[in-house]
């Protein structure tokens, strides 16, 4: 396997940071879209999807600007982060999604991160 790359999906989203701060940030919020099951843990969350889990911790939060984590059988510097921006020229809220994949798995990655933000807007009304 090697090194993975990073790179950023941007979505434009219509509702307030905090809103989408708590579909991205709380276990509640993160089950209504990115799993079928979310339990927080001390340090992170554990994800479950048809019947296989996930754990990962929480590396860095802000409070309605974002939120990093970090799968725990990632490299080191490795993680995934929902960012919450606002355009300057637009003033309309921006979710930045970064991860990392593998160069000739980039593609699919986007489309399952598009899949799944789509997921979330329709739970937020867009």
């Amino acid at each position: 396997m090697g090194k993975k790359v990073k790179y950023s999906l941007e979505f434009p989203v219509r509702c307030s940071p905090g809103i989408l701060y708590e579909f991205l940030s709380t276990s509640n919020g993160l089950q209504e879209w990115f799993a079928d099951k979310v339990e927080d843990d001390h340090e992170g969350f554990e994800f479950t999807w048809s019947g296989s889990s996930q754990h990962a911790k929480v590396l860095e939060k802000e409070e309605n600007k974002l939120v990093r984590y970090q799968w725990e059988d990632a490299d080191k510097d490795e993680y995934f982060e929902f960012r919450i921006d606002k355009s300057e020229v637009t003033n309309q809220i921006i979710l930045v999604v970064t991860d990392f994949a593998e160069k000739s798995d980039i593609k699919d990655a986007e489309l399952l991160w598009d899949t799944q933000i789509k997921d979330l807007l329709y739970r937020i009304g867009n």
